[in-house]
């Protein structure tokens, strides 16, 4: 009668709690465990013999465990806590022994050196071959007792992951303050909206500033209060660490010490010289040199137009709002009135027009008149009322995938905004599964009377993420382990989400989805030609942060050493001297509750989303200014749909017609080439 055993197509969220969760895992482990003892004793493995079988437990355990994983995430509680801790360790336990699993690793190899292997489609192949690099970086060839321990590496690395994650998670809901009417000076009547909510939330009345996204950006854009400006930033730019209101309450910086040591470690029993090597194992970049050769180069093109950017803010900041030395604390709020000023646009002149439900649907349209695919409203148990869920439909009508849309921020969420896989396709012999993806965000609700509007960034992040969902949603590889985004190089997995995000600065792709919250009309092109004048304002500024975390990461895991740890904040300062022109005081400490690379999967591959970029911008380049169907099919039939059946360069070559070029990224951010 557990619900995580169900071979349901989609879960019965109503119905999972957290006791569901261990016993589930540990039948289908057990049955696992019991079908790869049978699977290595057959003497001339087939794909059929071998590998489906394989599949259908791999989608039995997605089926069993990914709820589990997301309500952790999305629903906190100390009881889904302790059930997706023991769950997760023990997957990563026998995952860890699966991969260094020698007769299934032989069993692979036969596969490989088989006859029938050079006549396999290209999807199997690529399969085989993955399997066979990612059982080499599983220790597969380690003797005892290293073998050993390289399974216990793994273990408590993934839980202390998962504690950095749920540090970040507690800071965030452990801080709160109320607001005096006074102090709702310069706030908007939308932005106050959001406070209401947020003290609503919490049962209390008045306004709250929390450090949910919405409600600290509500205070840190607006507020004419610079003083608490100044609180709130500390208490969001010292979560998890050891300064501010908790400091060393849920200070993450143990636990940073102990991944990267582990990393290393793990690194080094592979005959790995670092962790940024192994990262790059699996990547499109071919080396360290070449990473940090083109972060390095955009740094070069980026930092004048950062420093101008810099100089015209602080001029501005003194002769026009009275802050002579500009601090970070102000960088949202004199930004936001020099935008005002030099484009005569606010956000809230904007948002008005991004009300979610027109954006959604607007999205749903470009969906359909690029790439064929219609999405429409679904039935499904969800897990909280502000859950969605919508069926996608090929051109033929026929349904192809799910998506469940968790789109606004609350207590007991993860922050942020991501995708993630709830079922992934497969069809083979032994049964078949629908894509099925989570798209989880976190906007400002709807309040009394008003739907939630976004803000253009907002918009970007929907359609962002939207586009991860795409890559796993309408990919037609059969083969499970590169269906979708598995499989896809990490450098690589961005190039749909960035893709996505340029129809949000296009006159053909706002027309789709911009529709005045109140008269349904559609964004005047006055209004339209400032926001698109906006695009490069600032856009040094943005980029150099965005070199600050790639460099960051990839030297943070590249110059580890043992003798003298992990070096966080002098890894920080250094590559904030060699890149970054606004610096933060000497207590933030961002990087304690920095989760795409300590608890995320971007370790010593944050740099991906610029590298990805470079592919977008070209990609999107072959589109023009409109929505055109049949570049929009051929990035389906090239991009899309092919997953990580093969590599990712061949894709984008097949698509564009040639190699990508870096113009158009320059071009995107207002840079020469």
């Amino acid at each position: 009668m557990n619900p995580l055993l169900h071979a349901a197509e989609l879960p019965d969220f109503a119905a999972i709690a957290p006791e569901h969760a261990v016993p589930a895992v540990e039948e289908v482990l057990a049955e696992y465990q019991a079908q790869v003892d049978a699977l290595v004793a057959i003497e001339h493995p087939t794909w059929d013999s071998l590998i489906a079988p394989l599949e259908a437990m791999d989608a039995k355990l997605e089926r069993a465990f990914s709820p589990v994983s997301h309500l952790h995430s999305v629903m906190d509680s100390p009881d889904w806590r302790a059930a997706h801790e023991i769950a997760q360790d023990k997957i990563t336990e026998f995952t860890a022994a699966l991969g260094q699993n020698r007769a299934l690793y032989d069993a692979y190899r036969k596969l490989k050196s088989a006859p029938e292997f050079a006549h396999f489609p290209r999807e199997r192949q690529a399969v085989i071959e993955h399997a066979l690099r990612d059982f080499e970086l599983s220790g597969v060839a380690l003797d005892e007792p290293m073998r050993t321990r390289f399974r216990d590496i793994a273990r408590e690395s993934t839980q202390l992951e998962t504690a950095f994650e749920q540090a970040v998670m507690d800071a965030t809901d452990a801080w709160q303050r109320p607001l005096s009417e006074t102090e709702l000076d310069g706030i908007p009547d939308s932005e106050r909206a959001v406070l209401a909510q947020a003290a609503r939330d919490k049962q209390q009345d008045g306004h709250l500033l929390t450090l949910q996204q919405p409600a600290y950006h509500a205070v840190i854009t607006y507020a004419r209060n610079r003083e608490l400006r100044a609180e709130a930033y500390r208490a969001y730019q010292t979560r998890a660490s050891d300064q501010g209101p908790h400091a060393g309450q849920f200070d993450n910086a143990g636990r940073i010490e102990k991944i990267m040591a582990l990393r290393h470690e793990a690194a080094q029993l592979l005959g790995f010289p670092n962790a940024a090597a192994v990262s790059l194992a699996t990547k499109m970049a071919p080396n360290a040199d070449r990473v940090l050769a083109f972060l390095r180069d955009l740094a070069a093109k980026a930092k004048p137009g950062a420093e101008r950017d810099l100089a015209e803010l602080r001029a501005f900041a003194a002769s026009e709002l009275g802050i002579d030395e500009l601090q970070p604390w102000d960088v949202a709020y004199a930004s936001e009135k020099l935008r005002e000023r030099r484009y005569a646009l606010s956000d809230e002149e904007l948002k008005p027009y991004f009300p979610l439900d027109a954006v959604m649907a607007g999205l749903f349209r470009i969906v359909e008149e690029a790439f064929g695919a219609r999405i429409v409203p679904g039935a499904a148990s969800v897990w909280h009322a502000d859950v969605q869920y919508c069926d996608v439909l090929a051109e033929t009508g026929e349904r192809i995938a799910g998506l469940f849309l968790d789109p606004y921020a609350r207590a007991k969420k993860r922050g942020g905004a991501w995708m993630d896989t709830c079922r992934s396709r497969f069809v083979s012999s032994q049964g078949s599964s629908l894509p099925i993806a989570y798209l989880t965000c976190n906007f400002a609700p709807p309040t009394p009377g008003k739907p939630s509007l976004l803000t253009h960034d907002d918009v970007t992040t929907l359609f962002h993420e939207f586009g991860h969902g795409l890559h796993h949603m309408l990919t037609r590889i059969d083969a499970r382990d590169v269906s979708g985004i598995s499989g896809v190089e990490w450098d690589a997995v961005e190039l749909p989400s960035q893709f996505m995000e340029n129809f949000c600065w296009t006159r053909a792709g706002l027309d789709r989805f911009a529709r005045h919250v109140d008269t349904g009309a559609a964004m005047p092109d006055d209004l339209f030609q400032r926001l698109l004048a906006t695009r490069h304002f600032q856009s040094g500024l943005f980029l150099v942060r965005q070199l600050e975390f790639g460099l960051f990461d990839f030297l943070l895991h590249l110059n580890y050493a043992p003798e003298r740890g992990a070096r966080v904040l002098e890894t920080l300062a250094a590559v904030r001297e060699e890149v970054a022109v606004i610096r933060p005081p000497e207590w933030q400490r961002f990087p304690m509750s920095f989760g795409h690379i300590f608890a995320g999967g971007y370790a010593a591959g944050y740099y991906s989303y610029l590298w990805a970029e470079v592919l977008s911008a070209d990609a999107f380049a072959a589109f023009g200014d409109g929505i055109d169907a049949s570049a929009g099919r051929r990035f389906l039939n090239e991009v899309l749909s092919v997953g990580g059946s093969r590599p990712a360069l061949e894709s984008f070559v097949a698509f564009r017609g040639r190699e990508p070029i870096v113009e158009p990224l320059l071009a995107s951010y207002g840079l020469a080439a």
